[in-house]
């Protein structure tokens, strides 16, 4: 995890401390069912819970102790008794180190996506603002990289809000999957531990039962997490390349806040670099980098083996850290985001028209010229309007293939932006609900 790219609040999932009051709470939790079903003393139950629900964990104790046991959960169950007491020995009473290590995972990873699933309601809101802003400006569409046909930049927006409604979805799946609980003792089959204590602890930390737990909780459940925030980290790089391939300086049609005070090059004064950006292609490589250990982590060896253990140490922290971020970071420059609708015009009539090339396709079709014949005459003219041999709607007037099938005046209607625009209302619908677009203005000419 780089502290750069974290939060305090997502940070703190991953603490020791957080970590320590986690396993505490899974110990004192399965203590309390025992009791309740009479394998241990109620008051040794009550006193472990009173002794330890308020303490401070002292991490640098927890190491050394470990350092001479060699064994983590040991050495936080030694730390443990040294402020409980006596009663201590009634904890972990037939459990296993997994139990409560997968269990504590559990709930780490289901806070830290309660805080993802936050950031992507983040993003969804600057994307509605601003799509809503845009409905009707006109912009040109782009395959390829190269001009195609005009939309608008609230429809590109609503695109994006589109595929975080998605992502919203994939981390609700993603948390449902992973928040669940094994306390099934070694191997997983509940020889020294009731599967009443299993349930009484899942209850309390908010998860559900891991059905068949082989002392692990089986890892194509995280697999399937880490892919889902890899998915979302994708989410975030393709608008971030969006809004840098907009910001480039032939283009400029929309750019990255730029703060007073703020420096864009230390040898360049001019520059305004799409920095934010840029840094959240970065970041979402690195949450995607968590996914081939994830599956790889899925075969373990028969009922249990610890070789997901180091890997889930980094990964667990470092994806849902730094998507954390990336979310907030995205959500801010979304809705800071500087947008040149005049910039946007000039682009879209930069090639003279040419972006009305199918619709002078089609309508030659329709006037009775074969498709062939039709593309040919389009695409003859259009090639000259690339060479910069005229006007495109000039050309096709006096084009000896098209003049007799399209008059001036259809010839006109035919290189209508607001043609484009016609659908978006039922675009802004399908993705907002009904109603997103009511009282909008007609669509610009």
């Amino acid at each position: 995890m780089i502290s750069r790219y974290a939060r305090a609040e997502a940070a703190a999932i991953w603490s020791p401390q957080t970590r320590f009051r986690i396993m505490f709470e899974i110990e004192a939790h399965a203590a309390e069912a025992m009791a309740e079903i009479g394998t241990i003393p109620t008051l040794a139950a009550r006193t472990i819970w009173e002794k330890g629900k308020d303490a401070i964990w002292d991490v640098d104790r927890i190491d050394e102790i470990e350092a001479v046991t060699k064994h983590d959960v040991i050495a936080f169950l030694t730390h443990v008794a040294e402020i409980v007491g006596p009663e201590a020995r009634f904890l972990h009473q037939g459990m296993t180190s997994s139990d409560v290590l997968d269990t504590c995972f559990s709930v780490q990873l289901a806070q830290a996506t309660d805080l993802l699933i936050g950031g992507v309601d983040l993003v969804l809101g600057a994307l509605k603002r601003r799509a809503l802003e845009h409905r009707l400006t006109p912009v040109v569409g782009r395959s390829h990289g190269i001009h195609a046909e005009p939309t608008t930049f609230g429809v590109k927006r609503a695109g994006h809000h589109a595929e975080f409604q998605r992502a919203r979805e994939r981390l609700l799946r993603a948390r449902e999957e992973i928040a669940v609980c094994a306390i099934s003792g070694a191997v997983g089959a509940f020889a020294n531990v009731d599967p009443r204590v299993e349930a009484y602890v899942a209850d309390k930390m908010g998860l559900k039962v891991e059905p068949v737990s082989t002392q692990v909780i089986p890892r194509d459940r995280h697999a399937a997490y880490f892919a889902a925030l890899a998915v979302v980290a994708s989410s975030i790089e393709r608008l971030a390349v969006e809004i840098r391939h907009l910001q480039r300086t032939e283009v400029l049609e929309a750019e990255e806040p730029f703060d007073p005070g703020q420096k864009g090059s230390s040898a360049m004064p001019h520059k305004r670099n799409p920095i934010l950006t840029e840094n959240l292609t970065g970041l979402a490589r690195l949450v995607r980098s968590a996914v081939i250990p994830a599956l790889e982590d899925v075969a373990l060896w028969h009922e249990r083996d610890i070789s997901h253990s180091s890997v889930e140490r980094g990964i667990g922290p470092d994806a849902t850290v730094h998507l954390d971020f990336a979310l907030r970071r995205l959500a801010s420059v979304v809705e800071r985001l500087v947008v040149y609708p005049e910039n946007m015009r000039r682009n879209l009539d930069r090639l003279g028209g040419l972006v009305h090339s199918q619709r002078v396709l089609l309508a030659l079709t329709q006037k009775g010229v074969s498709r062939e014949d039709a593309y040919a005459a389009v695409q003859r003219n259009a090639m000259k309007v690339w060479r910069e041999d005229g006007r495109f709607i000039d050309l096709l007037k006096a084009d000896p293939d098209v003049r007799p099938h399209l008059s001036d005046a259809e010839l006109a209607e035919l290189f209508d932006d607001a043609y484009h625009f016609k659908h978006v209302d039922t675009i802004f619908e399908r993705v907002f609900g009904p109603g997103a677009a009511t009282g909008a203005a007609r669509a610009p000419r």
